[in-house]
């Protein structure tokens, strides 16, 4: 290997003595002590606000109320105790399914990076699985599970385990070579070379696989509660769907965005700190 080449791999390795460790050492102070506004998504969300505000007011529909109207009947609904009720039931399910995605889908996608025979034979149904409209499956999960949880969870992890799994695979699958060539030449065997090298350096994708699937997720658990056993959050659009209640639909429209957004916040937020190793020009590119 090259001076140039090793100089490189160990610039970015995760730990351990060398310029890698110096440079995540250096770098860290100075990440912490930067802190940035939100200025630009505040400015955007202003932004929206008036634009719904406006066209709500000019438009006069009754299918799109103003903004005011549907903050209004938000905070009814917070009053009233339905949005709390029916969400902490809707998150119960989404957590439940998700920590089966990941506990299943990283596992088996970095296997698949590594083994190009259980790749060549599970690959067709992952891509499968993954392409085809998860909520076809709902009703399978109702007659084999009937009206309960248990049919909700089912649907969302049809929506989450395959992007996780693609994102794993390709996350280990993209490590650099170099990398590889560097824990080689320490003399490493396969199992320090997945823990010290291939899994800290898939870490930044599999996190990206996350944030994807956990979208994926509300987004079943929606259709779940919709199509399925009608409770949570998905009840709560159905009932008001159903009285033509434009203003109860997009107030729970928003706590489901809400809800999205947080959960992604909070993968980053782990994210940034299982890889507060890399440095700063790599976390970008990631």
């Amino acid at each position: 290997m090259s001076t140039e080449a090793s100089a490189t791999a160990a610039a970015r390795r995760p730990s351990g003595t060398g310029t890698g460790a110096g440079t995540g050492a250096a770098t860290a102070p100075r990440r912490r002590r930067r802190v940035e506004l939100p200025w630009k998504e505040v400015l955007s969300l202003a932004i929206g606000a008036a634009l719904w505000e406006l066209i709500g007011r000019s438009a006069d529909a009754a299918f799109f109320p103003p903004l005011s109207d549907v903050l209004v009947r938000l905070w009814e609904l917070i009053l009233s105790g339905d949005i709390l009720t029916n969400l902490l039931g809707s998150l119960g399910n989404f957590a439940l399914a998700f920590a089966f995605c990941i506990v299943v889908g990283v596992p088996v996608g970095m296997l698949m990076g590594l083994s190009y025979r259980l790749r060549a034979a599970l690959d067709i149904y992952v891509n499968a699985f993954l392409t085809a409209p998860s909520l076809i499956f709902a009703p399978i999960f109702f007659a084999i599970f009937g009206l309960s949880r248990w049919s909700i969870v089912a649907v969302i992890v049809m929506y989450s385990l395959f992007i996780i799994i693609v994102s794993a695979e390709g996350a280990v699958r993209s490590v650099d070579a170099s990398l590889k060539e560097m824990a080689r030449s320490f003399n490493a065997n396969r199992v320090q070379t997945f823990f010290k090298v291939l899994l800290p350096a898939s870490l930044p994708l599999i996190f990206a696989g996350l944030r994807l699937g956990a979208g994926r997720g509300v987004k079943g658990m929606i259709n779940g509660e919709m199509f399925i056993a009608a409770v949570g959050l998905g009840a709560l659009l159905m009932s008001a769907g159903r009285g033509f209640d434009a203003a109860t639909v997009l107030a729970v429209l928003l706590v489901i965005i809400v809800v999205a957004l947080v959960i992604a916040r909070l993968i980053q937020a782990i994210d940034a700190r299982a890889t507060a190793w890399l440095p700063s020009t790599d976390r970008k590119q990631s």
